[in-house]
């Protein structure tokens, strides 16, 4: 059956593969690729996840490579914007087309009945390909040509079938630009993998996540029966505390559970708490502590993790040449832990507004 992994044995071999015990001496890409990608949402965010995990980073280097098409931001797993590699865009979109044409015609498809989808997403691609649009003015481009389908429900069925990719300057450091996108192919300069493994995503979901369950694997790209996958991949078995099968890959980095684990600032909806099904499972997060402040389907704040579970939330603010940190704990906090929050956070201040006045605030706990 497995050797029996303690929630904390679990936590503390998440933060080692997610570079949060401590900071990796590698290129932005490379830390990218080995975290498994960002959410990315929020054009932003994620630059504080980065800031977290590599030493030395510099948002600008992150941006350049924005720039340089070696990272972008791409609808992927659970069909959310995801910022990855380009090598990993290629690879890993085509395994989660279906999925994200199945969610989109769940909530569009009414308004497809009427048009003709292939020639509908030929002719995004043909607009797209000649200059990057927002999915409003795609919209009205293809409304245009298809009268019988709403823009909206248009611009959708287009993100639906197509690769598509936020360009720049949306996402750049200390910039940003309308949301607009073409096609990866055209972007990137190169072809979707025309046999996409599924097996090698697996693997770089359990190097990046793992110890972790069908269901893990399941809820982080939205894709199902997997369980048979895993289960030919000839990976390594152990079980949880309440007996379910965790899978891993045999020489994958599971430190001691009594490793220590520095406190570190993650953005909102940062993967660490989204790549599981269960939130609670890895140790990381206490529900009964954060329900408070942290609805389970909802926005994920801004948190800190103190020893490797999430102690606190925060949240920044500028004003008048003054950049702030707002930290809400959610028990009280000891001193050395109140010490190390603030030493990391006037680090963030620093990345934030190098030129402004900081400020650090403590509220009485949720």
């Amino acid at each position: 059956m497995g050797e029996v992994l303690s929630a904390r044995a679990l936590g503390r071999a998440t933060l080692a593969r997610q570079l949060l015990l401590e900071r990796a001496e590698v290129g932005v890409a490379e830390a990218v690729a080995r975290i498994g990608g960002l959410q990315a949402q929020t054009p932003h965010s994620w630059y504080f996840a980065l800031w977290s995990r590599v030493s030395g980073f510099d948002p600008q280097d992150a941006a350049g490579l924005l720039e340089k098409r070696e990272l972008v931001r791409v609808a992927l797993m659970r069909g959310t914007i995801h910022l990855v590699t380009a090598d990993d865009c290629l690879a890993w979109r085509p395994l989660h087309d279906d999925f994200i044409f199945r969610v989109t015609r769940s909530a569009f498809g009414r308004h497809w009945k009427n048009v003709d989808l292939d020639a509908v997403a030929e002719a995004g691609r043909e607009l797209l390909e000649a200059g990057a649009l927002t999915f409003a003015d795609l919209g009205r481009e293809l409304h245009a040509r298809f009268p019988d389908g709403t823009p909206q429900a248009l611009s959708q069925l287009v993100r639906a079938r197509l690769p598509l990719v936020q360009v720049p300057p949306r996402g750049l450091w200390g910039r940003s630009g309308p949301v607009a996108h073409t096609t990866a192919e055209h972007w990137l300069g190169s072809p979707l993998a025309s046999e996409p493994s599924l097996e090698d995503f697996i693997a770089r979901y359990l190097a990046a996540f793992g110890p972790a369950t069908a269901k893990d694997v399941q809820a982080h790209c939205g894709l199902t029966r997997l369980r048979e996958v895993l289960d030919r991949m000839g990976l390594r078995t152990f079980r949880t505390e309440d007996g379910q099968t965790l899978y891993d890959l045999p020489d994958a980095p599971r430190p001691p559970e009594d490793v220590p684990a520095p406190v570190r600032f993650l953005p909102d909806f940062d993967n660490l708490f989204i790549s599981f099904a269960d939130r609670s499972r890895t140790g990381v997060l206490d529900p009964a502590q954060t329900a408070r402040a942290w609805p389970p389907h909802g926005h994920i704040p801004g948190t800190v993790l103190v020893d490797g579970t999430v102690g606190a939330t925060w949240s920044p603010s500028r004003a008048r040449g003054t950049a702030g940190l707002t930290i809400t704990p959610f028990s009280p906090l000891p001193a050395h832990a109140r010490d190390a929050i603030a030493d990391e956070a006037a680090s963030l201040l620093r990345l934030l507004a190098p030129g402004d006045t900081h400020d650090l605030v403590f509220t009485d706990p949720w």
